[in-house]
């Protein structure tokens, strides 16, 4: 039996953060509930910068990733976090992809992502409402920003979670029904949505509809270990397909390792988790021939 092949990996959801704010994030705290949320426990919660991803994917023998910042509630803040990965894309081009990552409640959102986008940056996301929007519907804050996504032929990376289950810091209960008339509203947006998609998957098992209005979504298997069982990768290929299924890390939170451990738990064939792994993330991305994922 030959042995399995070296991945091409592709860590398609990672966060890193200007250094200020990696040294000093008590500091950024006032006015930012969702950061705070998120990040007060440096145990639980660490930050990272360039370097430290870059430190990363070199220890675990990644070849690239996706990067983007937080959606913070200061304009500010936003500008600083997206400058921040467009220099970090420049300063590692062979090995670093950016999105633009703005607040979608906020009025300058669009005009932002714009800037980001004419600038290099290669997608939006990761967009998140930790909390209930305070005037429109989870559907509308969204909208403006998948009809750019989708006029520039460019992916957009939506944060989701699961409505049932265990509590825990940045999840919200999200309306299913609203993410799925976001999606049909906007058929030719490419979607990726974050932490399997909330299992808004699982209702391709319904008779109609379902799938063609999923049929430009994926989803990453970021946070996975600490939500979902192992076998939720035999489920997903199952019912969505292994060539909608992108590996996302979290990063800083998990390393690749355990993710690897629960696909080899699941059992995953080799041709499916060579695809996860970052066989899809090449192909959605168009990453450039003669780089070093080529």
């Amino acid at each position: 039996m030959e042995p399995p092949a070296h991945p091409v990996i592709i860590d398609l959801h990672t966060h890193i953060f200007p250094p200020e704010i990696v040294a000093e994030r008590e500091k950024f705290f006032p006015g930012e509930p969702a950061f705070r949320l998120l990040y007060e426990n440096p145990q639980k919660s660490p930050l990272a910068t360039a370097e430290d991803l870059i430190a990363a994917l070199d220890r675990s023998g990644l070849a690239g990733a996706v990067t983007f910042g937080f959606p913070w509630r200061q304009p500010d803040l936003i500008r600083r976090g997206n400058d921040y990965v467009l220099e970090s894309v420049a300063r590692y081009p062979d090995r670093l992809r950016g999105f633009a990552c703005v607040n979608p409640e906020l009025p300058d959102a669009v005009a932002e992502a714009e800037r980001c986008l004419g600038a290099g940056l290669q997608g939006i996301g990761e967009l998140a409402l930790y909390a209930a929007p305070a005037v429109k519907n989870w559907s509308e804050c969204f909208r403006p920003l998948a009809g750019l996504a989708g006029e520039r032929g460019l992916p957009l990376l939506l944060h989701t979670n699961e409505p049932v289950g265990h509590c825990y810091p940045g999840k919200e209960r999200l309306p299913v029904w609203e993410l799925y008339d976001l999606i049909r509203s906007f058929p030719e947006t490419l979607f990726i949505l974050a932490h399997w998609g909330g299992g808004l998957w699982w209702y391709q098992l319904l008779k109609r509809e379902v799938r063609e209005v999923l049929h430009n979504v994926f989803v990453d298997t970021a946070a996975s270990p600490f939500l979902y069982r192992p076998e939720i990768y035999r489920y997903a290929i199952e019912i969505f397909g292994a060539h909608k299924i992108l590996y996302g890390s979290d990063y800083p939170l998990l390393p690749v390792d355990r993710y690897l451990k629960e696909m080899a738990a699941a059992r995953i064939e080799e041709p499916d988790r060579l695809a996860i792994l970052g066989g899809n993330a090449q192909r959605i991305l168009r990453w450039p021939r003669g780089s070093k994922l080529d």
